[in-house]
């Protein structure tokens, strides 16, 4: 028997919007943001009504009051600013004007506002082994550290490194991924662990602790935010092994498994079992391991193979963390199925990988951009675009000279916020692995010497990276839009904040010239339909006067990959 409610409830509160998963999962965004919300609100009866939006960060313990306003047949909308970072509280009321009722309220629903450098970056991936002159030793933090003036000179604002800890002796793995190392090759750093230490420690060859925290000053002193790679692995020298042997999974005769990704296998470390019977100490100890090194100063963690790790592990410890040190920010490192990607985002990734690096037409990257930067994708999932990583290296970069890889970073520069660039890249080092997707001799496996001194495409590199701090409309994630082009190989597509208004057109063409006719979306642009407006290219420096949404493009991949303009009305 149903039972008659003891509560007056005037009102329906529903559809609210934004909201993933009916609020299963927090949307995200970044001090000073403008938080819309929308649902649609309504009573039986004629009586007329009014509602509000009730907010406050978790630090207050006082709500704040914002009107809504009705837009159209029930839809009403209304808007706050969050200010600092951390989780903020909202929800919705609404009440009769006449007679005066009791309000009616929305479940509350939770946001997450995070750093800036949360949206917007410019990374410069460095493999600190490979930062010196010596092919046969590693190189050291101090090495490292004299590097410090070429990135800033670049443009980069974040330093990020990969796994910087012991490297397991068994099984290590030789040049060019090879089953058994030679005498002298330093093994792979995701095979973590040593009689050195594990995750806390740092690997010797590059110096001390003491080498590290001074590096880590030097970085800060020159404005880098830094980003350190975790990878959740051990070798079976990795002192874990000994000390929780629980910690891992076995095989029948009771000995530890190697890791396997199909078809790669890893015989030079341990995967963790994340449900072994001393999960949670083992979930503790990955914990402290994020925040030790967020105490020696690295900002943010890039976290390998995250679709590797159960879902309820990473809600719980991002969560925890944020709790803690709302300024950490997580990137994860999940080349995998979409819809895995787009969870671990809900679950508190701040960003992610993408398919950047294996889109190549014109219609895949309009397809694949307007799917993160305007579906309700936006709200959960930050895209960094990297060209080429250390396990990538397209065949399509493979034996090409500057013109294909100022192309790759143009594009991967000026349709997100967020983009990177793996060391050597600016070098245009393009010999790619006769057996897999990545460079050839690869760093991951060997010591390295990068000829730093060529001119390699730096310049063009500088001129992306400083129009990209000099424009705020180019450090926001999902103003992008895109306009048309007759000619299928011109990419055309705009980013606009106020009054900062950034104009991009690609050749998708490497190796031709490409020319035709383009119909700007005017109003995109804050234009009028037959404006006349000015465009200055940030790298070639050529101006144009222009009018109206109709004109003509002619684009030489052996001058520029593309235009990329700032507009400004007359």
């Amino acid at each position: 028997m149903a039972i008659i409610p003891t509560k007056k409830e005037n009102f329906v509160i529903e559809n609210i919007r934004p909201s993933i998963e009916g609020g299963r999962f927090m949307i995200k965004r970044e001090p000073g943001d403008k938080v819309t919300i929308q649902a649609d609100i309504f009573r039986h009866s004629h009586e007329k009504y009014d509602a509000a939006i009730l907010y406050k960060h978790s630090s207050q313990k006082k709500w704040k009051e914002v009107p809504m306003k009705l837009i159209e047949n029930d839809l009403w909308e209304g808007y706050f600013i969050v200010q600092n970072i951390g989780f903020y509280e909202y929800k919705i009321i609404a009440w009769t004007i006449a007679p005066e009722d009791v309000p009616t309220e929305s479940p509350v629903m939770k946001l997450r506002v995070d750093p800036k450098y949360a949206r917007t970056g410019t990374w410069y991936e460095m493999w600190p082994k490979s930062q010196g002159q010596d092919p046969k030793a590693s190189a050291t933090w101090k090495d490292c550290e004299n590097r410090l003036d070429y990135i800033d000179d670049l443009g980069f604002d974040t330093i990020y490194l990969v796994p910087i800890h012991p490297i397991g002796v068994t099984n290590r793995k030789g040049a060019n991924n090879a089953l058994k190392a030679k005498k002298g090759e330093p093994g792979c750093p995701y095979a973590v662990g040593n009689s050195f230490g594990g995750h806390y420690a740092i690997d010797p060859e590059l110096g001390s602790m003491e080498d590290f925290e001074h590096f880590v000053k030097a970085c800060k002193n020159k404005g880098f935010r830094l980003a350190l790679d975790i990878a959740l692995n051990c070798s079976p020298d990795h002192p874990y092994v000994k000390e929780h042997p629980e910690w891992f999974f076995h095989e029948p005769d009771g000995s530890i498994k190697f890791a396997e990704n199909p078809p790669k296998k890893y015989e030079d470390i341990y995967p963790f079992d994340y449900y072994n019977e001393n999960f949670q100490a083992l979930w503790e100890e990955i914990r402290d391991i994020i925040l030790f090194w967020a105490d020696k100063g690295i900002d943010i963690f890039r976290i390998d193979n995250p679709h590797t790790k159960p879902f309820p592990f990473w809600e719980w410890l991002i969560s925890d963390i944020k709790e803690k040190r709302p300024e950490i920010v997580f990137l994860a490192e999940a080349f995998t199925r979409p819809k895995i990607m787009h969870r671990l985002g809900k679950l508190g990734f701040d960003m992610s990988y993408t398919y950047f690096t294996w889109r190549s037409e014109k219609w895949e990257f309009e397809e694949y951009l307007k799917e993160l930067t305007q579906s309700d994708a936006k709200e959960y999932m930050r895209g960094i675009f990297f060209p080429t990583t250390p396990d990538i290296f397209p065949t399509y970069l493979a034996d090409q000279g500057p013109a294909a890889f100022k192309q790759r970073y143009f594009l991967a520069a000026t349709l997100s916020s967020l983009t990177g660039m793996y060391n050597g890249y600016e070098l245009c080092e393009n010999i790619k692995s006769p057996i897999k997707e990545e460079l050839h001799d690869s760093e991951k496996y060997q010591y390295k010497v990068h000829q730093w001194h060529e001119p390699g495409i730096k310049d063009f590199i500088r001129r992306v990276n400083l129009a990209r701090e000099a424009h705020p409309a180019m450090q926001e994630y999902d103003n992008l839009r895109f306009h048309y082009a007759e000619n299928t190989n011109l990419m055309v597509y705009s980013k606009k904040l106020e009054k900062d208004v950034i104009l991009c057109i690609a050749n998708m063409d490497m190796h031709h010239a490409q020319e035709g006719t383009i119909a700007l979306n005017m109003q995109e642009l804050g234009l009028s339909e037959d404006a006349f407006f000015f465009v200055k290219d940030l790298i070639t420096d050529e101006s144009f006067v222009w009018r109206g949404s109709q004109n003509f493009v002619r684009l030489d991949p052996n001058k520029a990959p593309g235009h990329l303009f700032v507009v400004k009305a007359i």
